[in-house]
Parts: C-alpha cells; sequence; structure tokens
C-alpha cells in the first residue's frame, strides 16, 4: 500500500486541524524556513507559530515522523527532507579575537574547572562559587605586541549538550593545551543555532579596547561568555559576524 504524506494533498477544511498544520509545516521545510538537518523549535514555539495547542503540535508532528520528514531524538526533532546541508560559517572561530595560527604568532590556549568571573556567572546563570569549565587564550606576536587575552567560561547549558566540551572537565587543570578552535562547530553539531552579541569598548587610560561577546542558542539559553582584551596600539581589530542559522 502507498504511504501518503500531508504534500500529497491540498489542505480542505474536512481535514483534521492536526493534519493541515503538518501540511503548513513541510511548506516551510521545503522552502527553507527550516534547513535540512537543523532542529525544530520546540512543542511550545510551534503551537505559537501555529497559533494551535501543543496536542495539536504533536499529532502533526507524529504524522510527518510516520511519513519519514521529521527525525525525533533526545534532542528534539529535525528536519530529514534531502537538501544541501547547512554551511559551518567560517568566520566562527573560538574564542572572539584568536588569530589563525602562523610560525610568528605565538599563542596559548588552557582549560580549568573553576569558579568563574561573578559577572561570568551572574550571565550565564550560575549559583555563587559554583564551578564551570574556564577557557583562557593568549595571543602576541614574537615582539610582545598586539597582544590578546580571552577568558571564556561555558555555561551548564552548553555543557550538557555539548560533549565535546563535556570531555574536557576532567583535563581542565590549567596545565596541557587547549585548543577548542571548533567549539562553535560542535555547538551547531549538538543542535544548537548560535546567536552572538558582541559588545567593544575602549579601556579608559589604556590603549587597548574590550570585546564582550555572549552567546544563546534558540531558546535563548546562555551557552557562553568571553571577554577580549586586545592591544589596539600596534593592532586592527577586525570585527567579523554571521547572522544565526533560522531555528
Amino acid at each position: 500500500m502507498a504511504r501518503t504524506t500531508p504534500h500529497d494533498h491540498p489542505l480542505t477544511e474536512a481535514q483534521p486541524l492536526y493534519w493541515r498544520i503538518a501540511t503548513q509545516l513541510v511548506g516551510e521545510l521545503r522552502d527553507g524556513t527550516i534547513p535540512p538537518g537543523e532542529r525544530l523549535p520546540g512543542e511550545r514555539q510551534l503551537a505559537e507559530h501555529f497559533e494551535v495547542s501543543r496536542e495539536t503540535v504533536r499529532q502533526a508532528l507524529e504524522v510527518l515522523r510516520r511519513s519519514g520528514l521529521v527525525a525525533t531524538d533526545r534532542r528534539g526533532s529535525h528536519a530529514t527532507l534531502p537538501g544541501p546541508p547547512v554551511e559551518t560559517p567560517a568566520s566562527l572561530t573560538f574564542p572572539v579575537g584568536a588569530r589563525t595560527t602562523s610560525p610568528e604568532a605565538v599563542d596559548r590556549a588552557t582549560v580549568t574547572w573553576e569558579t568563574p568571573p561573578p559577572e561570568h556567572a551572574e550571565a550565564l546563570g550560575l549559583a555563587p562559587h559554583r564551578p564551570t569549565l574556564v577557557h583562557r587564550y593568549e595571543s602576541a606576536s614574537p615582539d610582545g605586541c598586539g597582544r590578546r587575552t580571552a577568558v571564556t567560561s561555558f555555561s551548564a547549558v552548553a555543557l550538557a549538550e555539548v560533549a565535546e566540551l563535556a570531555r574536557y572537565r576532567d583535563r581542565a587543570d590549567g596545565t596541557g593545551s587547549a585548543q577548542l578552535r571548533r567549539a562553535y562547530d560542535w555547538m551547531r553539531k549538538a543542535g544548537l543555532t548560535l546567536h552572538h552579541r558582541d559588545a567593544i569598548t575602549r579601556l579608559p587610560g589604556a590603549p587597548s579596547v574590550r570585546v564582550t561577546r555572549r552567546v544563546h542558542d534558540q531558546y535563548a539559553r546562555p551557552l557562553e561568555i568571553t571577554d577580549l582584551v586586545v592591544d589596539a596600539q600596534q593592532d586592527a581589530l577586525v570585527y567579523e559576524f554571521t547572522l544565526p542559522a533560522p531555528g
């Protein structure tokens, strides 16, 4: 018996509401509103988007799962329609301000398991004195000019959702090198849509600027916060950004 799917038939008033929602959702999957492989918004967000109940959304998703158009795992539901893969932004190197390694550059990166700075704990929603994964990055030219230092604190959400980051907890003693340049790739692979907010300020009384980056996901959950200080006297600060994937 041939299997029917929501896109096989036009919308009619006689169809159940959940079937009509499934059909509309298929349309958004096919027009690229939700790219192939991207995690779908949660049931609550979909219910608000289509102005229906969460139970209706749940029934619509079940129709799409049976049709093979949506797959669900422990991280949520995602589209399985064929199409080009979601591109990984090349400019999202971690941490903000990190330079491409070259023979002339001297850089160092380490991780520790410690209590983050108070402003980091507040931004990440961590309880006072609760430790987390903290990443430190330093870079400078051989003559010491153009120095950059960055301190990043990760949230409990990031460590719970991103397995590659969680593995660093047991070796976060501040001694070994810890280049996390693919941290944003790991987050995206875990189904997180990244939203970046960078604030740039000049430090009073010093030829330096501070960049504070805050990253949250499609559910407005904080993932990380980075404070980067750049010696701007001899070095230009290049600011790049990438629009977050639809979510």
